[in-house]
């Protein structure tokens, strides 16, 4: 290779690390394209998030749902394992960041992953549709492969402790008038109803759209892939995970655990017995 034809160090730096999220170099920061000190102050949270994601600015209305999913799930309180745990690692002597993702770490498909599974589920049930199947011939179909093959919760139904998330309704209502005005089609929010009564059908009672479910419905309509939903609930229960950690850490405690110091769990091991040749110690 002749000396021309040799690369430099920042050619080579180049091919090493490649992104079109963000351009940066001395006095330069541009996020997609957009010079950072122009967003500043323009673009709100939200806005910079979908930007960030994205490639592209959002409308205000589009913006505006996106922030509405995004608060909703910003806390459960300490009975959810990632606030708990938040609270557990300040005790020990952690710092926030390390507080914060320990709590970050839990968040799997058990706590944390309904709303990507959620989605998942209204997309199969939207290509159905797309393929000519009615609304209810699509969720009724895909209930039926689920009931026989997955055999678990329904993603994005029920809750443990409420009877009816208050917090799903509001979205629901929400979804429909941004629905109404043309920012959304609604469709998400039609399939979600549409499982929500078949399953009640079948089980001959209503088992109702819970958080997880309608975050789904507002991500799927803003055009988000099931993956990101996850990414995003990440984002938003960051927030009361936050929160908690700082609040714990003004507290005094020391080693806080997950009960009462005068509670203990319940031992199901061998019970009580002696060591080998100790029977005989004494005689």
């Amino acid at each position: 290779m002749s000396g021309a034809e040799k690369k430099s160090g920042r050619e080579l730096g180049e091919e090493w690390w490649q992104t079109a999220i963000i351009e940066m170099s001395p006095g330069i920061i541009r996020l997609r394209g957009y010079e950072i000190q122009d967003l500043i102050g323009r673009a709100s949270f939200p806005a910079v998030v979908w930007l960030t994601l994205r490639g592209e600015l959002p409308s205000e209305d589009q913006a505006s749902l996106l922030g509405i999913a995004l608060g909703a799930a910003v806390d459960h309180g300490p009975q959810a394992p990632s606030i708990a745990i938040a609270r557990m690692a300040v005790t020990c002597g952690v710092g926030i960041n390390s507080a914060m993702a320990s709590a970050i770490n839990v968040l799997g498909d058990v706590h944390g992953g309904a709303g990507e599974q959620a989605l998942s589920f209204y997309g199969d049930i939207a290509v159905a549709i797309d393929g000519g199947a009615t609304l209810d011939g699509a969720v009724s179909a895909r209930l039926d492969r689920f009931f026989v093959g997955e055999k678990d919760y329904v993603p994005g139904l029920g809750h443990r402790f409420h009877p009816i998330d208050p917090r799903a309704l509001r979205l629901l209502e929400l979804t429909r008038a941004f629905a109404a005005r043309g920012v959304v089609s609604g469709r998400f929010a039609d399939i979600a109803e549409a499982i929500e009564a078949d399953v009640a059908r079948r089980k001959g009672r209503k088992i109702p759209l819970n958080i997880d479910g309608a975050t789904a419905v507002i991500y799927g309509e803003l055009g988000f892939p099931p993956p990101l939903t996850r990414g995003l609930f990440v984002l938003s229960r960051s927030v009361g995970i936050l929160a908690h950690a700082w609040e714990q850490s003004q507290q005094s405690e020391r080693n806080k655990g997950p009960l009462p110091r005068e509670w203990l769990w319940a031992y199901t091991g061998t019970p009580p017995r002696p060591f080998p040749g100790e029977d005989d110690a004494g005689e």
